[in-house]
């Protein structure tokens, strides 16, 4: 990774773009980095730009866009729609992947809503469950987990989170129900409190197949990567991708007003420069990141 200079890209129809004040750095970025994305970029001419979500204002908009200059926005970005994702100093993105920031919040902090939040509510819309369902959270106290326990909450879900123990005092104020000690069987510990199993996961620490044991006959299981395993007892496995709600504004609005009202916690564990941004990189390889780490222009 390195800092390079590029034209300034210039919105088309339907388009905004955005000079960036903050883009998050996530796993996506690093599989981007590393050659995931490689078959979907060949056509595309490099250096090739990570970042799949940002905040900043709008400084110039395409025909037919209802975006003005100087309005303050959070965006999520698709890299292989164009090679050129949010690190950037300037991005171009649908108008339909912007919203307003939330009016209580940074532009750094609003950065952290767009991939992760869309994510979950992706997932949750995917799964469809009633008011009052069961609902485990793997990996609660990450990214995609604390979005998934609060915006379950929100949905009317009875959540059930797991973490290491050390976060359990911050996963319950997300608003879950009960926290498991991801040290201890998950299967076992879901199972003394549900006999059944719960109604579905959402699996953001990507457990896989050892999660199917704590799913009731018939459950479902939100994948956020690709589900290491067979299927058992008719339990649906469902595939998240954030990328089929990357122009639903609807939704990301959404987010940002549940973040207005507190139900949305932004969390920023650092901030670097784009020179720092392999850094950055390195740091969340490490594991162990409690809130966003943001890359600042």
């Amino acid at each position: 990774m390195e800092v390079v200079e590029l034209p300034t890209p210039e919105p088309g129809p339907g388009e905004v773009r955005i000079r960036v004040a903050a883009a998050t750095v996530n796993p996506t970025d690093i599989g981007f980095r590393s050659g995931t994305a490689a078959a979907a970029l060949a056509d595309k001419e490099p250096p090739y730009v990570p970042g799949m979500e940002a905040a900043g204002t709008i400084d110039a908009v395409g025909s037919g866009s209802s975006w003005d200059v100087g309005d303050q926005v959070m965006a999520i970005v698709v890299p292989q729609r164009t090679g050129r994702g949010a690190q950037s100093e300037f991005c171009v993105v649908p108008a339909a992947s912007v919203a307003k920031i939330p009016a209580n919040a940074s532009l750094i902090e609003a950065a952290t809503i767009p991939m992760n939040g869309l994510t979950v509510r992706r997932a949750l819309d995917l799964l469809e469950l009633p008011r009052g369902s069961t609902l485990l959270v793997t990996g609660a106290a990450g990214a995609v987990g604390s979005y998934g326990v609060e915006l379950g909450k929100a949905d009317g879900l009875n959540v059930i989170a797991t973490a290491s123990s050390s976060d359990e005092e911050t996963v319950l104020g997300f608003g879950a129900t009960t926290f498991l000690d991801r040290a201890d069987d998950l299967v076992s510990s879901v199972r003394a409190l549900y006999p059944d199993g719960v109604d579905a996961v959402l699996d953001a620490a990507v457990i896989g197949a050892p999660v199917l044991g704590a799913v009731r006959d018939g459950g479902k299981i939100a994948a956020v990567r690709l589900f290491a395993g067979e299927p058992e007892r008719d339990i649906a496995i469902i595939q998240v991708r954030v990328s089929d709600y990357a122009e639903n504004q609807v939704a990301l609005d959404a987010l940002g007003r549940l973040a207005e009202s507190g139900a949305l916690t932004l969390r920023v564990a650092d901030t670097f420069p784009p020179e720092r941004a392999a850094k950055a990189q390195e740091r969340l390889s490490a594991g162990g990141v409690r809130g966003r780490l943001v890359i600042t222009f």
